[in-house]
């Protein structure tokens, strides 16, 4: 289904009933598409804290200068 942006605007909670129901509906400004009103995807998974823990590494001089970069930045 497609509709002018005014039609979204004026029936923002009808266009929504029917993407509940599983219709896509494509928003258009003079008749060329710009957006589209589609179902989310209730199966999302939450976030697990510390999921990725003990996967990153951080070197020992992750904050020291970087010479050759202030050399090449501000000219040795």
């Amino acid at each position: 289904m497609q509709v002018n942006i005014h039609q979204a605007k004026t029936q923002l909670s009808q266009l929504l009933a029917r993407v509940e129901a599983g219709e896509e509906v494509v928003i258009a400004r003079a008749g060329k598409p710009v957006a589209k009103l589609v179902k989310l995807d209730s199966t999302l998974k939450r976030r697990v804290p510390g999921r990725y823990r003990g996967q990153g590494y951080i070197a020992p001089d992750f904050d020291e200068p970087m010479r050759d970069f202030e050399d090449a930045f501000y000219g040795s």
